[in-house]
C-alpha cells in the first residue's frame, strides 16, 4: 500500500497546509512536518558521509560556538517524531516550521564550519520552532512548556535560545518573498524525486510506533 495515496504527498496539498491549515477541520499533521523531516535526515546522512570521509565526524563542531546545541548522547528519537511531538503538543501552525527552515538555513549560514548532526539536530530544531513561533503566531507558550515539550531543561531552553538568537545576529524578520521561496523549494522538495524520500520517512516513522504500540501491549500483559 502506497502512502502518497493515503496522505496526498503533493506540491499542491503542501501549499494547502501551509496557507489554509486548520485544527479545527484538519486533524492530521500538517505535510510540511514530513517534508521537513526528510529534507533534514537527507542532510545528516550527507554530513555523516562527509565526517567518515574527511574525519570530520567529531571534529567538525570543534571551537565553534554552535556546540551550545551538542548534547551529551544522540537523542534515540528520529526527526520525524520530533516534530510530530513537537506539533502534538505545541500546534504550531504550519507556517511556523516553513520560518524554522528559513531560521536554520540562516544558521548554518552564519556559521559555515557547523554540521547539522544526530548530536545537535533536536536542539536545533526546537529551538528555530519556538523562536518561530514566537515570530509567526499571536498566542505562545512559555520557554519552560517548549523545554519539557524538546526533553531539555528550562535552563537550557533559555540559553539556546540566546545563542540563537546573537548567532543570527537577530535576523529574525522572514518578509514575504523569502517564505514564499522557502514554500517553492519544500515543493520542489515534494515533486522533484522528494516524494520516494518523504514515504521512506513516514514508513520508518509508523513502523517505528507500530513496535512501540506492541511493545507496550507486551508490557501489559506481563503486568
Amino acid at each position: 500500500m502506497s502512502f502518497s495515496s493515503n496522505i496526498g504527498i503533493s506540491p499542491r496539498k503542501l501549499r494547502y497546509d501551509v496557507y489554509s491549515y486548520s485544527y479545527q477541520q484538519d486533524s492530521k499533521t500538517p505535510l510540511v512536518i514530513s517534508v521537513l523531516a526528510s529534507l533534514i535526515e537527507r542532510t545528516l546522512a550527507r554530513n555523516e558521509r562527509i565526517g567518515r570521509k574527511c574525519r570530520l565526524n567529531n571534529a567538525a563542531n570543534r571551537g565553534n560556538r554552535g556546540r551550545v546545541f551538542d548534547c551529551n548522547e544522540t537523542p534515540d528519537m528520529t526527526i520525524q517524531s520530533y516534530l510530530e511531538r513537537i506539533f502534538r503538543y505545541t500546534r504550531a501552525g504550519p507556517s511556523v516550521y516553513v520560518v524554522a527552515y528559513v531560521y536554520i538555513d540562516r544558521f548554518c549560514q552564519s556559521l559555515p564550519e557547523f554540521r547539522i548532526t544526530g548530536r545537535n539536530v533536536h536542539r536545533l530544531l526546537i529551538t528555530t520552532i519556538m523562536v518561530a513561533s514566537k515570530y509567526v503566531e499571536d498566542m505562545n507558550y512559555r520557554n519552560s512548556y517548549f523545554a519539557r515539550v524538546g526533553g531539555i531543561t528550562t535552563e537550557e531552553m533559555n540559553t539556546l535560545e540566546l545563542e540563537f538568537l546573537f548567532l543570527v545576529n537577530f535576523k529574525v524578520h522572514v518578509n514575504l518573498s523569502v517564505f514564499e521561496s522557502y514554500c517553492c523549494h519544500l515543493q520542489r522538495e515534494v515533486s522533484i524525486g522528494g516524494g520516494y524520500h518523504i514515504e521512506k520517512t513516514l514508513r520508518c516513522a509508523e513502523e517505528i510506533k507500530s513496535q512501540q504500540r506492541q511493545y507496550d501491549h507486551i508490557a501489559r500483559i506481563t503486568l
